[in-house]
């Protein structure tokens, strides 16, 4: 089996050291390089041809975003990034990179290897299948259609893993006020879903927030799981939608899991949910979005020329989940034309 080529570029010379020494300890990843800067990054690029590279946003002589802003159009190469709880990871994802992960902050050194083997190698491996720089998104634009009133009983479930902050954002862009409530699942670390919900407020026209338990589900509101231990699950309540944030064990290997809230949806909304599926590694959201179907919801599936990794829509369709499978930037299209039938 060919081991993963993996360049580390981290000024850090502590961090370095032992990021090199736990990656290589796993036999399907290879440390080819490493660099304290961008420049010596490049020249790694070059001369290595490395399949995934991990990416410090805090560098020296240049900072990591600009890097990635240079880089990729250029030279398109997967990147996972290590970062501390800053929103500008977020500007890292639409600069190119494919994931990243959260660095431990005052770990001791056995969980900080339990950081790199575990978490950090699966996104090493997710990321050097995924496709970068072959895909541009299409200019944002107004839904080509407007709901009517009394959308009060319809919710709309998205589900995403890697790729899916970029993917998410996309759609829910073209959103308008118009759009009945929304319930999300990005699997993301604590802290982040945070910043995520407000950058994204910031930037659609829908209200996006962080989720709470009683939290209602609302025309024109988008809610995002929080990262962590629980899972989301949509309930009904005198009548109104709301959703209960509960801890939980991991599903698919995720906690929360996109089809925790699927299956909700599922169960409590039946053939007034919309369910859509986006970019992710494995086959998270698959399952409930096929319960979701079979209860007479309506559902959409990312398809692979547009994924960053095709591998959650792919199962969904391979299941038959998927009732419509469309390029990322016609899913909110599709969205307002099948809400408009309900």
């Amino acid at each position: 089996m060919r081991q993963i080529r993996v360049l580390i570029v981290e000024d850090s010379l502590v961090f370095r050291e032992l990021l090199v020494q736990n990656l290589n300890a796993d036999p399907a990843i290879t440390v080819v390089a490493t660099a304290k800067d961008p420049f010596e990054a490049r020249d790694a690029i070059l001369k290595y041809h490395p399949d995934v590279m991990t990416l410090d946003v805090e560098l020296p002589k240049m900072d990591g975003i600009e890097f990635l802003r240079k880089l990729m159009p250029q030279y398109p190469l997967p990147v996972v990034v290590i970062s501390s709880l800053s929103e500008r990871v977020f500007d890292a994802l639409n600069a190119g990179a494919v994931d990243f992960v959260a660095k431990p902050s005052g770990a001791n050194r056995a969980q900080m290897e339990a950081f790199m083997k575990n978490e950090l190698a699966v996104k090493i491996k997710v990321a050097s299948v995924a496709k970068v720089g072959k895909f541009k998104k299409a200019p944002e634009q107004m839904p080509s259609q407007h709901l009517s009133e009394g959308t009060g009983d319809l919710v709309v479930a998205i589900g995403a893993s890697t790729g899916g902050t970029e993917a998410i954002s996309t759609v829910i862009k073209e959103f308008g006020t118009d759009i009945p409530g929304v319930v999300v699942v990005q699997h993301m670390p604590p802290g982040f879903t945070e910043m995520y919900a407000n950058r994204m407020n910031n930037q659609c026209r829908v209200r996006v927030k962080e989720a709470r338990t009683g939290d209602q589900v609302l025309p024109g509101q988008v809610l995002i799981a929080p990262g962590g231990d629980a899972h989301m699950r949509l309930v009904k309540v005198n009548g109104i939608y709301q959703v209960v944030i509960k801890p939980g064990p991991k599903v698919n290997g995720h906690c929360p899991s996109v089809d925790v809230l699927f299956e909700s949806v599922a169960e409590v909304a039946g053939n007034k949910a919309l369910g859509i599926i986006l970019t992710g590694m494995g086959g998270d959201g698959a399952k409930g979005l096929l319960s979701m179907r079979k209860k007479g919801a309506r559902t959409i599936g990312q398809d692979e020329s547009t994924c960053v990794v095709y591998g959650m829509p792919k199962v969904a369709y391979d299941i038959g989940a998927v009732e419509y499978q469309e390029k990322l930037p016609d899913i909110a299209k599709r969205t307002y034309s099948l809400l408009g039938k309900m």
